[in-house]
């Protein structure tokens, strides 16, 4: 007997679902016409034994993977047409040292991916591997959505059919100072007789502002034609305190000078609701999410228009606000409330159909200009520890999870006498937010932080079931120049924690947006009298 359908675990759910909506089973009965055909990065052996793109296919190697040196292009596919490709999978190392990288990686946003069609000037497809993945900042993160699907955080697939007359020319660009390591690709499309004359081209394209401009709605795509529109990826890293995503999408169809579809939030355009939180279901989710509410907070979504494409006649134009809540500090009136101008760091990629030639104006930056200008004034207090900055116990430095400069662990037999100081050195009055960047594990403490002998807020409990890394913001403040000290005091321990260590990789001073400069509210109280850490 099967079981009733509720008691199906959720990832059945997710996964079955999108393979019925791309094409029924019925669909599957009916005759298919045109001839299947791959691309694949396959070893293919020339007479002298090394790699020949234009040799047979080699049964007996095992090197199906390709390296990719800084700055060089590789063509995944050059065909001609008429033809669709049906599906794109690729993986490669991540970007952290290992073995067969011992220097580390390009990271997916430093790869481009382009597409060209009929041999045009523009490519139809342009955007960071990771971003057209629905995998943004760098970081790779599981996708299981019905167009794309990131299974484990590192096989890279897109159902998206795109169809193409003449030729197609699809390529990698690695614009990092790392070689993109062991690339496998392949690529399935259907060669075919023809294509009906009204047939619409995919197109992908990035767009950032690092922030987003006054006064003017983030532009996601503007462009001339007749298609629909098939998806959004938006990714936000936010520069102000509290939740950032009150904006409405605002859609405008065929030049009209109010937008017809107008939306009621950030959230709500992805299908969500109260927040965003990491999901990943078939036609929406949000692979990243890292801590609301903080200076600094990376949120990245995405929404598939399959079931409910926005179709246009001779033109599009989609936009969503950049309003959220922010501090009173950023306020000219001292004031906070739900519907402020925010300043993030916003990148997009946009997803449509359109038959002729698209006239959007944005191209992709370069991998530099990608990448998110540094906040932080860091200081690493690892090999600087001395046995007078700390209480009872040992430390010692190690690496894990990532960090630069790996973590201090300060292992204390008990809570008593544990602590730690951690001093750093302020060089121009100007408004920060200081905060820690810890480690939390099984086996960590409860801490109190204090500033230059100032109380921070209640204890910080570094538990937590699984080792990850986390960062504890304490205090918004214009610190004067000098010498000042943290200091993190044991306190006990969560009941479910196995002991009272502590890991530290940063104390970090976050810069804050020009405009509480501007404003300068805060700039002549005194932070030792009422600290204030603003949410």
């Amino acid at each position: 007997m099967n079981p009733p359908l509720l008691l199906l675990p959720l990832a059945m759910l997710c996964l079955a679902e999108p393979v019925q909506s791309a094409q029924s089973l019925a669909d599957l009965a009916t005759p298919q016409d045109g001839r299947s055909r791959r691309a694949t990065s396959a070893h293919r052996s020339g007479a002298d034994g090394k790699y020949d793109p234009q040799a047979p296919l080699d049964p007996d190697s095992n090197w199906d993977n390709q390296n990719l040196a800084p700055g060089a292009t590789r063509v995944l596919m050059d065909e001609t047409g008429p033809g669709v490709i049906t599906h794109i999978w690729m993986t490669f190392l991540g970007p952290e040292p290992q073995g067969w990288a011992k220097d580390g990686s390009a990271n997916h946003q430093e790869m481009l991916l382009r597409i060209w069609y009929d041999g045009r000037e523009r490519p139809g497809v342009e955007a960071p591997v990771g971003d057209f993945f629905a995998n943004a900042f760098g970081a790779r993160r599981e996708v299981l959505s019905m167009p794309v699907v990131v299974e484990d955080a590192d096989s890279y697939n897109c159902f998206w059919h795109m169809p193409f007359r003449e030729s197609v020319r699809v390529e990698v660009v690695n614009q990092s100072a790392r070689p993109v390591s062991l690339l496998y690709y392949n690529i399935d499309w259907i060669e075919k007789e023809e294509l009906p004359a009204d047939t619409p081209y995919f197109h992908a394209q990035y767009r950032q502002e690092y922030p987003v401009e006054q006064g003017q709605d983030y532009l996601i795509l503007e462009t001339e034609g007749k298609g629909h529109y098939v998806g959004t990826v938006l990714s936000v890293r936010t520069r102000s305190p509290s939740w950032f995503g009150e904006g409405d999408e605002k859609v405008y169809l065929d030049g009209e000078q109010t937008a017809s579809i107008w939306g009621t939030g950030t959230e709500d355009y992805f299908l969500s609701a109260w927040g965003l939180k990491t999901t990943t279901t078939p036609y929406f989710g949000t692979p990243y999410f890292d801590q609301w509410g903080i200076v600094g907070g990376h949120t990245s979504a995405y929404r598939w228009h399959v079931q409910d494409p926005i179709v246009f006649q001779r033109g599009i134009k989609v936009t969503i606000e950049h309003y959220g809540w922010i501090s009173p500090d950023e306020n000219p009136d001292y004031l906070t409330n739900s519907w402020n101008e925010r300043q993030d760091d916003y990148s997009s990629v946009a997803y449509w159909y359109q038959t002729g030639t698209p006239t959007f104006a944005a191209r992709a930056p370069s991998a530099a200009e990608r990448t998110l200008p540094n906040l932080d004034q860091i200081t690493h207090a690892v090999g600087a520890i001395e046995d007078s900055c700390h209480g009872a116990g040992a430390i010692a430095v190690q690496q894990l999870l990532g960090y630069e400069q790996g973590q201090i662990l300060y292992r204390p037999p008990s809570a008593e006498d544990a602590w730690i100081e951690l001093p750093f050195t302020v060089e121009e009055k100007l408004p920060v937010r200081l905060l820690l960047q810890m480690t939390r594990s099984y086996d960590f403490g409860r801490y109190r932080a204090s500033l230059d002998g100032v109380p921070l807020g209640g204890p910080l409990d570094f538990y937590h079931a699984e080792t990850d890394s986390w960062e504890y913001h304490l205090l918004d403040f214009w610190p004067e120049p000098g010498e000042h000290l943290l200091r993190l005091e044991c306190v006990g321990k969560n009941p479910a924690s196995t002991d009272h260590w502590l890991g530290f990789a940063s104390l970090r001073l976050r810069e804050r947006r020009p405009r509480v400069a501007e404003w300068a509210h805060d700039r002549d109280k005194d932070w030792r009298e009422q600290p204030v850490l603003f949410r």
